[in-house]
């Protein structure tokens, strides 16, 4: 994750994304490097763009928000599956001693 990250930020910086600068940024983080991971990264992002691909993201992830209703009020999140009682969860323990 910390090499996508690299990569966002130098882009953020208007910086060029590249080996050498994607190293820098993760040698001064004090993360460790797999130079095969960054060659990876930078061979993935050499034809995208990656404003546009940002710009993209941010929507999805909007749409994806919970919708107010009609009356202004916001959308109720589904009710969470009761607990499992205590005796029902350890119940496959007493097994194991016997």
């Amino acid at each position: 994750m910390e090499y996508v990250y690299a990569a966002l930020l130098l882009h953020k910086l208007g910086k060029e994304v590249n080996e050498e600068s994607i190293t820098k940024v993760l040698q001064a983080s004090g993360a460790e490097i797999d130079d095969s991971k960054v060659k990876s990264l930078t061979a993935s992002l050499k034809d995208v763009d990656i404003e546009a691909e940002l710009a993209n993201a941010v929507v999805a992830s909007a749409a994806s928000a919970p919708a107010a209703s009609a009356d202004g009020a916001e959308a109720k999140p589904a009710e969470e599956a009761p607990e499992e009682k205590k005796e029902e969860s350890t119940a496959g323990l007493s097994s194991l001693f016997g």
